[in-house]
């Protein structure tokens, strides 16, 4: 089952939201209106709260984990998400804040009590370190992430293109009641 309650923590979804079959949402999370959750997505708020805004796409085989509290840690990190981020393919984000109007690129690790401020771009493949904070309105690539250079007015206008392409899609998945293919019956349907 996709949606899971874990230790009396059932998941809550906003209206018209896309869960991929595939991916598995549990415990303390909440997503946002419009958001979309595809293929292979993990997302696990089994000891912290996950937060996921509205008009955000989470593609596909991205883990999103929280930072527990320990004497390490004594309040944890929990997992916050704005509206309007795209976080591209294969991208761990763990017990960090992401702003509002945020691209994260495919592949990128976001850390334990990282910042990532409104608009701002991660490089694919980009590590930002533990607590490191990502200032509003710059690119950011390597690993580990250095500011590059201040966003354009096309990359800033970006962020909303990718957010409504992201919202269309879904819309259309819904609208077709997307489910997984059952298994072919090959023996049955298979004249000899």
């Amino acid at each position: 089952m996709t949606i899971r309650t874990f230790q009396g923590l059932t998941p809550t979804l906003g209206e018209r939201v896309f869960v991929d079959p595939s991916a598995v949402v549990l415990g303390d999370v909440a997503i946002g209106d419009d958001s979309s959750v595809w293929p292979q997505v993990a997302i696990r708020g089994d000891m912290h709260r996950i937060r996921i805004g509205a008009r955000t796409s989470i593609q596909d085989g991205s883990v999103l984990h929280i930072t527990h509290a320990s004497a390490y840690k004594p309040n944890g990190f929990p997992l916050e998400i704005g509206d309007d981020v795209t976080v591209g393919h294969k991208v761990t984000l763990h017990g960090c804040r992401i702003g509002n109007r945020v691209l994260v690129g495919m592949g990128a690790i976001v850390l334990d009590g990282a910042v990532v401020e409104d608009e701002v771009i991660i490089g694919a493949g980009s590590l930002v370190p533990p607590g490191k904070t990502l200032e509003s309105g710059y690119l950011y690539v390597g690993s580990p992430v250095k500011q590059a250079r201040p966003l354009n007015d096309q990359e800033r206008g970006f962020f909303r293109y990718s957010a409504d392409n992201y919202v269309r899609l879904k819309d259309q998945y819904l609208a077709e009641n997307y489910l997984p293919l059952k298994e072919p019956h090959l023996a049955e349907d298979h004249e000899d």
